[in-house]
C-alpha cells in the first residue's frame, strides 16, 4: 500500500471523459447510460483499506440520494493481475459489500488517465450536464479507522440536486487512498 494524495487533472467545469466499460453485471457502462441529476465517478479498487473503509459511505449516499438525483459509478483501474484485484474479485468485492451501482473495470487504465485518478478513492462530482463540480474527498475520515464528522460529498451532492452547485465552497479538496497499482 502506498499512500496517496489525489491530484487535480480536471479543473471545475471540465466535462466529463466518456468511456465505455464492462460492469461486475456484465453490462457495458457510458456516460449516455446516467440520466441523473448529479454523476459520482469513484476510482476504487479491491484490496485497499481506505476503499473498504468508505464503501458503505458510498452504498448509503446511492440509497439516499436514488438514481433520479445520483449516479455513482465505481471503476477499478488497477492492475488485474495485482494481488485481489481483477474482474473475478471485483465481482466478490460487489456481492461482499452490497454494492448497489455499477461497478466497472478499466483494465487498459485509459480512463482513469483521463480522469487524472491516482489513488482510490478518488471520486468526482459532475452535475446532470456531465460538467466537474467537485474534485475530492468522500468525507473528513482520512485514515480508514477514522469516523467522518464532516460529509463533504454528502453536502456537495446535496447542492447539486437542488440546483445550488454555485454554494460548494471548494472545487478539489483532494482525497486520500492507496495508489492507483499501474501495468508495467
Amino acid at each position: 500500500m502506498v499512500k496517496t494524495q489525489s491530484t487535480q487533472k480536471l479543473i471545475s467545469g471540465s466535462k466529463a471523459p466518456n468511456f465505455s466499460l464492462r460492469g461486475v453485471d456484465n453490462k457495458i457502462y457510458s456516460l449516455e447510460y446516467i440520466k441523473s441529476k448529479s454523476l459520482l465517478v469513484v476510482f476504487i479498487c479491491n484490496h485497499c483499506p481506505y476503499v473498504k473503509a468508505r464503501i458503505s459511505d458510498l452504498v448509503s449516499l446511492q440509497s439516499k440520494f436514488g438514481p433520479d438525483n445520483l449516479q455513482i459509478i465505481g471503476i477499478n483501474s488497477n492492475d488485474p493481475n495485482y494481488e485481489d484485484e481483477g474482474f473475478e474479485n471485483m465481482i466478490k468485492f460487489a456481492q461482499k459489500y452490497s454494492l448497489n451501482f455499477p461497478y466497472l473495470m478499466d483494465d487498459t487504465q485509459n480512463v482513469a488517465k483521463e480522469f487524472g485518478a491516482v489513488c482510490t478513492p478518488d471520486p468526482f462530482l459532475f452535475d446532470e450536464s456531465k460538467s466537474l463540480v467537485f474534485h475530492g474527498r468522500i468525507n473528513n475520515a482520512l485514515e480508514p479507522d477514522a469516523v467522518p464528522t464532516i460529509h463533504t460529498m454528502e453536502e456537495n451532492i446535496q447542492k447539486v440536486v437542488t440546483g445550488n452547485k454555485n454554494e460548494i465552497v471548494k472545487d478539489f479538496d483532494p482525497s486520500i487512498g492507496c495508489s492507483i497499482k499501474w501495468l508495467t
